[in-house]
C-alpha cells in the first residue's frame, strides 16, 4: 500500500466505552460510506486507517458511468472528425 496522505481538516471524536467512534459526516458522505456498511480497519506506521467500502455494485456502477462517458466522447469526436473532413478533406495515406 502506498503511504500518500492528503491533507484535510482533522476531525477529532471521543471514543465510547464499548470503542464505538462516530465518522464525521461530511467524511461519509464523501467516501459514501452510509449506515449498515461494512467498513475495513488497518493499522500502518502507527496510524489507524479506515477504509471504506468497496462492493461490487458500487464498483460496477464507477465503470459504467467511465464506460458511458467514454462512449459520449467517442461519439462527440466522431463527429467533429466528420466535420473536419468535410471541411478540410481526406488526409493522405
Amino acid at each position: 500500500m502506498k503511504n500518500v496522505w492528503t491533507r484535510m481538516p482533522e476531525f477529532k471524536r471521543k471514543v465510547g466505552d464499548r470503542g464505538q467512534v462516530t465518522i464525521p459526516k461530511d467524511l461519509r458522505d464523501r467516501r459514501g460510506i452510509e449506515g449498515g456498511d461494512e467498513i475495513e480497519f488497518m493499522e500502518a506506521n502507527n496510524e489507524i486507517l479506515i477504509k471504506p467500502p468497496t462492493d461490487k455494485e458500487r464498483l460496477a456502477e464507477g465503470y459504467q458511468k467511465h464506460a458511458n462517458r467514454s462512449r459520449q466522447l467517442a461519439e462527440e469526436m466522431d463527429g467533429t472528425s466528420s466535420e473536419a473532413t468535410e471541411h478540410l478533406g481526406d488526409t493522405p495515406d
